[in-house]
């Protein structure tokens, strides 16, 4: 089963998944954890001038390609080699990150994006995706304060915005596919509730 999750920056996604991870595990499966962008040698070196803030004159064509990079490198290195072996994927955001930040944040062509990310991926979508929602201006207050703001959490309010309102356009147009959890909860509700629905489609899927 392969797993992702999508939130605004600041929704908390980083740090309830080492605890997401370690519950799944408890219950018997056997997963692994990755994330995007990254998650490979070649992908990690990606991620670093993706969020690099000295690179803010990057194009966001520029922007889409590389995550499609890293992305390609990520399917075929680690997400299918584990789905093939039976295990459970875990993946700290995927494609549906680009429909949002450069399809409705850049405001790219939705159509010319599905095809791009379809190319990079070989057309592997997630089984489950979590959606952890908090308000735009909550969620990059939190980037601020812990002191790992990149290039794409600098981009201007109204950007982050139009993510968000993306990211609602994304889930109405999949509902089977997404569930959405309230981030602005207690972490520990967070966890809790995350941890219900991933057992939950594990089980149906058994």
């Amino acid at each position: 089963m392969f797993i992702t999750l999508e939130g605004p920056d600041g929704s908390g996604k980083t740090s309830q998944i080492p605890w997401l991870a370690d519950a799944i595990r408890a219950h018997g499966y056997n997963l692994i954890v990755t994330r995007e962008p990254g998650g490979t040698g070649i992908g990690d070196e990606i991620r670093e001038v993706l969020f690099d803030l000295k690179n803010k004159a990057m194009h966001p064509r520029s922007e889409i390609l590389l995550f499609q990079a890293s992305r390609a490198q990520l399917v075929e290195e680690i997400i299918r080699p584990a789905l093939a072996a039976g295990k459970v994927v875990l993946c700290d955001r995927y494609a549906d990150s680009t429909m949002a930040y450069q399809g409705y944040g850049h405001g790219i062509d939705l159509e010319t994006l599905r095809q791009i990310v379809g190319f990079a991926t070989g057309g592997l979508k997630p089984d489950l995706t979590l959606f952890l929602r908090v308000g735009v201006e909550e969620g990059l207050k939190r980037r601020g304060k812990d002191g790992d703001w990149n290039r794409l959490d600098d981009y201007d309010l109204e950007f982050h915005k139009r993510v968000s309102e993306g990211y609602t356009r994304l889930i109405s147009a999949e509902p089977e596919r997404w569930v959405t959890v309230d981030a602005a909860s207690p972490a520990h509700e967070v966890a809790a509730e995350l941890l219900r629905i991933v057992l939950e489609r594990l089980k149906q899927q058994a």
